[in-house]
């Protein structure tokens, strides 16, 4: 018997459903991540995304990671102007100056989190005491795009210097790293 998953539809042809994206959906989106290298990843990849789809995203997800030096967030914090003009180059990533200054900065302010609490980790999941919030959504119109919590953080985040960390962008981030649980009450990858 076939698993059920979450009903994406994003309406269009050219916006079809990548194998990309159900290997995120299945395996990564709504689970708890801990590892700080990947809690920075995806702060990256998620104010990359902000203006194009998430499936774009994960597509270039491969040439993100590979011109960013595996998201190390020390490498990325010493990039200089020589470094973002080469990225501004590269054709397999999302060549927008703001976004790639804002990855250089947020791992600077990355690092000095890391300092103060330890860990990344210890610092974001702090936030719900190391708890996953569980909507138990029955349908994607349930789901909300930015919520107390994701303006919490992007203001604290913000507070610290960080960039593209909107109260939308954080919600995703937050779903992303499994803070929160929206997989639909349906879906065998809950």
């Amino acid at each position: 018997m076939e698993k059920k998953r979450c009903n994406f539809n994003f309406g269009t042809k050219e916006n079809r459903i990548s194998e990309k994206f159900l290997l995120y959906h299945d395996t990564r989106w709504c689970k708890p991540e801990h590892r700080d290298r990947e809690l920075y990843a995806m702060l990256v990849l998620e104010g990359m995304q902000a203006g194009v789809s998430w499936n774009l995203i994960l597509n270039k997800e491969d040439n993100f990671r590979k011109a960013f030096d595996g998201f190390d967030p020390k490498v990325v914090a010493e990039y200089d102007e020589a470094k973002i003009e080469e990225l501004m180059q590269d054709k397999g990533i999302i060549r927008n100056r703001n976004k790639i200054k804002a990855a250089i900065t947020n791992a600077q302010a990355f690092l000095k989190v890391r300092e103060e609490f330890g860990s990344f980790d210890k610092y974001i999941w702090g936030f719900t005491d190391g708890k996953v919030i569980d909507h138990h959504l029955a349908d994607f119109g349930d789901m909300p795009s930015k919520n107390e919590l994701s303006a919490q953080i992007s203001r604290d985040l913000r507070s610290r210097g960080f960039k593209f960390v909107g109260e939308v962008i954080i919600y995703s981030y937050l779903q992303g790293i499994g803070i929160i649980n929206d997989h639909l009450e349906y879906c065998d990858y809950r």
